[in-house]
């Protein structure tokens, strides 16, 4: 393994998770475009003790919410609820209305607005709403394994999309242009692939193929959205896009 693959491995999981790692020696484009690709490898772990628990929880026969917000809340422990952070930022800084430097300053400044309480409160409840349906259904612990998974591969969308960055610093500088388009588009096929096929267990491949569609569709409005109203990308921008991509996942598979 080169250097910027080792790099960007130990990027993925130090920031993608609780897990113990040394930091990586550098952190340049080519590290963040190893680490988009690492993403959804080193969440297995993660992803893997959420569905298990998920499972053991309806097993014991407690009601499939109760599952499905343990499950929330124990994702966000074992993620440091970097990405939820993420969120709540972006919502507050798009949402304040303000010129792009004072709604850049806005999310620096660590604080959760009201327009970050709401898209929290909404989005986790949909995603243990969504989790609860799946859990109650035969592979639905593996379904939701796969979705957390591939959330993370919203990060190749949104360092692949060619949105500058909105600041010269952080991790939006150095992820921004940083995935050739073709590798983006790639890796995302990839998790179709894999999406469709959990899903398959349920018997509903395409579920699979629509909720990849319409996650990809999400991200890049949250770009969009993004480069209109702060001029580019920023950390908490990844973050949001990980947040929004994953409950799309998770509404359309739990259909």
């Amino acid at each position: 393994m080169n250097g910027r693959q080792r790099d960007g491995r130990r990027l993925a999981v130090g920031t993608l998770t609780v897990l113990p790692v040394r930091p990586p020696e550098n952190v340049d484009a080519g590290v963040a475009r190893a680490m988009v690709v690492w993403a959804p490898i080193v969440f297995v772990p993660v992803a893997a003790v959420v569905g298990l628990v998920g499972w053991g929880v309806v097993a014991a026969g407690l009601p499939g919410l109760v599952a499905g917000l343990l499950c929330v809340g124990l994702l966000a422990w074992l993620t440091r609820a970097i990405h939820l952070d993420g969120l709540a930022d972006t919502a507050d800084g798009l949402g304040s209305g303000r010129p792009s430097e004072r709604a850049l300053q806005i999310m620096r400044s660590g604080d959760v607005g009201p327009m970050g309480v709401v898209t929290l409160i909404v989005v986790l409840g949909l995603q243990a709403v969504c989790m609860a349906t799946l859990l109650e259904r035969p592979w639905g612990a593996v379904v939701v394994a796969v979705a957390l998974c591939c959330g993370r591969g919203a990060l190749a969308l949104v360092a692949g999309g060619g949105a500058p960055a909105a600041r010269p610093d952080g991790l939006g500088a150095v992820f921004a242009r940083s995935v050739p388009r073709w590798l983006a588009v790639t890796l995302w096929a990839v998790l179709a692939g894999v999406l469709t096929g959990a899903s398959a267990l349920m018997g509903s491949w395409w579920q699979g193929l629509v909720a990849a569609a319409l996650a990809a569709l999400a991200v890049a409005y949250v770009v969009r959205l993004a480069v209109r109203r702060l001029g580019g990308i920023t950390g908490d921008v990844l973050g949001a896009a990980v947040e929004v991509a994953t409950c799309v996942l998770l509404v359309v598979l739990a259909r």
